[in-house]
């Protein structure tokens, strides 16, 4: 009789433990689309739109819009301002300490420089070829412009908006992460390589190979871990790197096509990464080198960049309507599909 009820005590106690390593387990992340604003303005006959950027404090969403910079409120989404006069708008950089906020104009080779309280702008510093990502390194104090064409860094001082340095990045440079320490990591995309490039000495310390990811264009950063996301786009491959060393930890996963965006929230250990073929992979943090699939979550063509509120874990990406691909041609071979003008919209995504 007591070894009948030890019995039963045990299949009762595996049960539950099954339960609470199935409820444990990784599962839907929640994510859903909770808003789809049309803001429309697309001038001319070509529509643009790229990287995001959110100023969880201010609850203001910079988003890149053809000529624009189009800012909405974090919350409702309403339109609060607007920064013109550019050519093509890529990147937003905020420097809060000094209410400065700094724009890449991709095809005018130049960074404008707003106020961050009134939006007007407050000058125009000259950069490279096809301005592209820009970040601000709060070790150094510096203001990073990356320069596709030119395959270059522009550094400028915050301070007085001079230019510091132009840095040779050896290769075509996409998106970049501060550590926080002094050390940016940015992809070089027609290279396949990450390099570490020291943001005090503006010197590059290290270029490491992403494969069996390649054309890295996507990054984020765990600072704590010192692990570095990077989504390739051919491969179309995630894979994590060790910022120390460089070498890739943990398993590589399958993506999207054309990956351009990636973030990583520490409070939930999630890491998202969004393609233009309207795909939102997210994983799971178990452990700095061990990471599982979650969900990939079909969003809208064309959302391809993103940014995330840490305070209410929202997900910003914006998008337009598409023309379908024209033929391929001798010169244009690999023709892309075309955004259609005045259908440019900001999609959230929460819980």
């Amino acid at each position: 009789m007591k070894l009948a009820n030890f019995g039963r005590l045990a299949l009762v106690s595996s049960l539950l433990l099954c339960g609470v390593l199935a409820w444990a387990a990784p599962g839907a992340s929640g994510y859903h689309l909770l808003k789809r604003i049309v803001m429309g303005g697309g001038e001319g006959d070509q529509e643009y739109f790229d990287y995001i950027t959110v100023d969880a404090d201010a609850r203001r969403v910079y988003l890149s819009h053809r000529t624009h910079v189009n800012v909405v409120d974090a919350d409702s989404g309403a339109v609060v301002g607007d920064i013109p006069g550019m050519h093509q708008a890529h990147g937003i950089a905020l420097v809060k300490d000094l209410h400065k906020g700094y724009a890449t104009d991709g095809s005018g080779k130049q960074v404008v420089v707003f106020d961050l309280k009134t939006l007007n702008i407050l000058g125009h510093i000259p950069a490279g070829g096809n301005t592209d990502c820009v970040i601000y390194d709060p070790a150094s104090k510096r203001v990073f412009a990356f320069n596709g064409d030119s395959k270059d860094s522009t550094v400028i001082d915050p301070k007085n908006d001079s230019v510091v340095a132009t840095i040779p990045m050896g290769g075509r440079p996409e998106y970049g992460v501060p550590d926080g320490k002094g050390m940016i990591y940015d992809n070089i995309s027609d290279k396949n390589e990450i390099v570490a490039l020291d943001a005090r000495t503006l010197q590059i310390k290290n270029r490491w190979p992403v494969a069996p990811s390649g054309e890295p264009t996507s990054i984020a950063m765990d600072v704590v871990h010192r692990r570095l996301f990077i989504g390739g786009r051919d491969p179309k491959i995630f894979v994590v790197m060790n910022a120390d060393n460089g070498k890739i930890v943990g398993e590589p996963f399958p993506i999207g096509d054309r990956v351009d965006a990636n973030v990583y929230e520490p409070a939930t250990g999630m890491v998202a990464l969004s393609t233009r073929e309207g795909t939102l992979h997210i994983f799971h943090q178990d452990t700095p080198d061990k990471y599982t699939p979650v969900e990939t979550i079909k969003t809208e063509f064309g959302a391809k960049t993103m940014a995330i509120d840490p305070k209410t874990h929202h997900i910003y990406m914006t998008t337009s309507d598409f023309e379908p691909a024209p033929a391929p041609t001798a010169a244009q071979p690999n023709p892309q599909p075309r955004a259609v003008p005045g259908t440019f919209r900001l999609l959230i995504y929460g819980k």
